[in-house]
């Protein structure tokens, strides 16, 4: 199917942010996030035969997750990320050729990551920059075909194939895509995060905002069945609020839980030995039991290298933060890793190439072998969260951590206007709620509706008011 991918040339590109406020303090990993921008990409591309159109993606500029070196700043950290975003526009827009649009992003694969490396930029913020870019650029490619993103991708129009893969030589790409089958809902897996209350008892300042603040408040509020746990590698500490945070989900039917070490555990024995003590804990049986798996528990730095079969003989173990380069989950797997995130930060083709590998290998074993999660970057509502929607739906994932919604009060928490905030609204129905003033992500029963996403573009009908936005920001010298 490679004879009916799209070329296109890559004609302009325009970078944006904007400030985004968290009505809640996040902390994950090192840091305890409370503000923090957001980018936004606008390109627009050319077919052979003349017809252009405009196309849009927008990711939280998260600190501390991409680098967590606690000698930079978290100005220093969304100044890499910035670096990141102009390398990827001098790199695509240098490039005259009309290409498919998996071309452009194979082309300048490798050699964004070494240039970024010459500076000091790890591969998890050289493709972050591509990440925005191979996004607006499909989304455009979209819409100038009329198509939706999933018919885009199912109907292999970007032109997929295995060659930045070599595990994935011989396996049917084209196949594997066009049997993919989006669903019309997906479950919420609300994230807890260290700080975040759980009780009443644990507040000490009420948001007052009519929203949710405390895990029982969540619990109540949208009959959510699914939910991320961070732990801080501090075993005693991390017992005892597990035990907490169990009493309150006791209730809930059906529960699904995940735990997010976030690189906090210093090897893997101290892993396992966390998860056995979780397992001794009376008042963990049903938490344990119901524990699907463990993302990324090992820093970086050693956990391609760690042998972690101890610990996933007990419990699937997934790489998130390690997943830098396109060969990471082949060598987690060697490693006793199942398991890998997706996560639209680190590029659409990333997800799309590493479920191929899941299905490839299940196939092979006869068995669910290894896995993908959907994980979140606190993304925001609009672009970003629409986008990661329609990813990790296409590939068939049934739940989803959902974060942003919880931490930021929609579109007002982003400084949207109420006109911007309405026009997303009534773009994609279903997936938000309005009220006077907000409009917010729409939570019915642990669910969210995605019927909207099945359009014209890359998930959207709406864009940002692209003349509200701040250029990117020079970075410091």
């Amino acid at each position: 199917m490679r004879a009916e991918a799209q070329r296109f040339s890559v004609a302009e590109v325009e970078l944006y942010e904007r400030p985004v406020n968290l009505r809640l303090p996040f902390r994950f990993g090192v840091v305890t996030l409370t503000h923090c921008p957001q980018a936004f990409v606008r390109a627009r591309i050319v077919l052979p035969d003349g017809r252009s159109a405009w196309g849009g993606a927008a990711e939280l500029m998260a600190p501390k997750w991409f680098d967590k070196n606690l000698a930079l700043s978290n100005e220093d950290n969304f100044d890499q990320l910035r670096t990141s975003m102009r390398m990827a526009r001098e790199a695509y827009t240098a490039d005259a050729a009309p290409q498919a649009a998996f071309d452009h992003f194979a082309a300048h694969y490798a050699p964004l990551i070494a240039s970024a490396g010459a500076q000091g930029l790890n591969p998890l913020i050289a493709c972050y920059g591509p990440a925005l870019l191979d996004r607006a650029l499909l989304d455009a490619l979209c819409r100038v075909q009329g198509l939706s993103f999933y018919a885009a991708v199912r109907g292999n129009v970007v032109g997929i194939d295995g060659r930045l893969a070599a595990d994935l030589q011989g396996f049917d790409i084209a196949a594997f895509l066009c049997s993919l089958a989006p669903s019309d809902h997906i479950a919420l897996r609300h994230t807890v995060g260290l700080v975040d209350p759980i009780t009443s008892a644990d507040v000490d300042a009420p948001v007052n905002d009519g929203l949710p603040q405390t895990l029982e408040q969540v619990v109540a509020a949208t009959g959510c069945r699914h939910y991320k746990l961070k732990v801080s590698g501090q075993i005693e500490a991390d017992i005892d609020r597990l035990s907490r945070i169990a009493q309150v989900l006791a209730p809930v039917p059906d529960l699904i839980v995940t735990l997010d070490g976030n690189e906090q555990f210093t090897d893997a024995q101290a892993a396992a030995a966390f998860w056995q003590q979780v397992r001794a804990t009376p008042q963990l049986e049903q938490l344990a039991a119901r524990t699907l798996y463990i993302e990324q528990p090992l820093p970086r730095a050693i956990a391609l290298d760690a042998d972690v079969r101890p610990l996933a003989a007990m419990r699937p173990v997934l790489i998130d933060e390690s997943d830098g380069t396109l060969d990471a989950f082949p060598r987690a797997l060697a490693q006793g890793y199942t398991g890998v995130s997706s996560k639209q930060c680190k590029g659409i083709y990333r997800s799309l190439l590493n479920a191929a590998r899941c299905r490839q290998r299940n196939d092979r074993a006869g068995a669910a072998a290894c896995f993908m999660s959907a994980e979140d970057l606190t993304t925001q509502a609009g672009l970003a969260v629409q986008q990661d929607l329609a990813l990790v739906n296409l590939i068939g994932l049934g739940h989803v951590e959902r974060n942003g919604h919880h931490y930021v009060d929609g579109f007002a928490g982003q400084g949207a206007s109420l006109a911007e905030s309405r026009a997303f609204a009534q773009a994609q129905p279903g997936l938000y709620e309005a009220s006077a003033d907000a409009v917010r992500l729409r939570v019915r029963n642990g669910r969210l509706d995605l019927h909207s996403l099945d359009a014209p573009g890359f998930a959207t009908g709406a864009y940002p008011d692209w003349a509200s936005l701040e250029p990117l920001h020079p970075t410091a010298d």
